[in-house]
């Protein structure tokens, strides 16, 4: 097999990111906070050896009464140069409580160090559930759920990713399987919703084929302030909003003729502190033309 510059740097940025988690995990132990790993080296542990995942920031939830201290330590020197998304618990994107989600988790092996990670079951519901935050705008990270489904062990306990939770959130779970399966060919065959996971609504087809031919990616509308054109598109991007991801923003079902009514609330909850925010940098940019 050829190996292009290209695999050597992602190879690098791999080895790189590796060595960060481990001094990250050392540096939370010695403060008494043992945080878990999700996404990321977590979710490339499924994928086959000749397979590279694209890197990024290193997502780590701690419990809840350990936060405030967590983010005070990743703010110190012992963190800089360190790219961590820190979660406060998992409850923006799991119903299922910390204890619970914690008591499960695993420690896996990374370079001779034990990595504390989400077990298979709730790590693969968690996947699920944050590509559909996302609007299904990432074609890519729909890798990380087949992989996640195409290799799981042979003792994977379904019943524990999907009835730990409500009925609407185990279907967001079977649809995002059944996604991965149009667009990227899993197999699902002989798993107990197969039937289920097929039938995508062809709004969420129209919706997430829209997004994956979008020209511009999501950025902070009010960074793009300098640049109208970006800015209108910006605007433009959100409105109304992305429907999948209003939909699970509303705990709503996916299956349900519902979302407008979702989009419609999400806007309005958004539409309040966006003119906030507009504001105040009306009022830093007169401040900074009047001196």
């Amino acid at each position: 097999m050829h190996i292009t510059d290209s695999d050597r740097w992602n190879v690098l940025l791999e080895k790189a990111q590796e060595a960060q988690i481990i001094l990250a995990f050392e540096n939370f132990r010695r403060n008494a906070i043992e945080p878990v790993l999700i996404k990321g080296w977590a979710a490339a542990t499924n994928y086959p050896g000749h397979v590279r995942r694209r890197t990024g920031d290193i997502d780590l939830a701690v419990a809840p009464h350990d936060y405030e201290r967590a983010l005070n330590l990743i703010r110190t020197p012992l963190f800089d140069g360190h790219f961590i998304d820190l979660h406060n618990g998992l409850s923006q994107l799991d119903t299922v409580g910390w204890e619970t989600l914690y008591s499960n988790s695993v420690l896996k092996t990374l370079q001779g160090n034990q990595v504390r990670v989400l077990s298979d079951e709730d790590h693969l519901r968690l996947l699920c559930i944050h590509w559909l935050i996302d609007g299904g705008r990432f074609k890519d990270k729909l890798w990380d759920i087949y992989y996640a489904v195409e290799n799981r062990n042979s003792n994977f306990d379904w019943s524990r990713c999907l009835e730990v939770v409500s009925p609407i959130r185990r279907r967001w779970v079977t649809c995002a399987i059944g996604i991965a399966h149009i667009y990227l060919g899993l197999d699902i065959g002989g798993l107990p919703f197969e039937a289920e996971a097929i039938k995508i609504p062809k709004w969420i087809k129209r919706c997430i084929e829209n997004e994956w031919k979008q020209s511009y990616n999501f950025e902070p509308i009010l960074t793009s302030t300098h640049d109208m054109r970006l800015f209108a598109h910006q605007i433009f991007r959100r409105i109304p909003p992305n429907p999948i991801r209003a939909t699970i923003e509303s705990e709503g079902d996916l299956y349900s003729n519902r979302r407008p009514i979702y989009q419609a609330k999400v806007f309005a909850r958004r539409l309040g502190p966006f003119l906030q925010d507009s504001l105040h940098l009306m009022k830093v940019k007169m401040r900074g033309n009047i001196s």
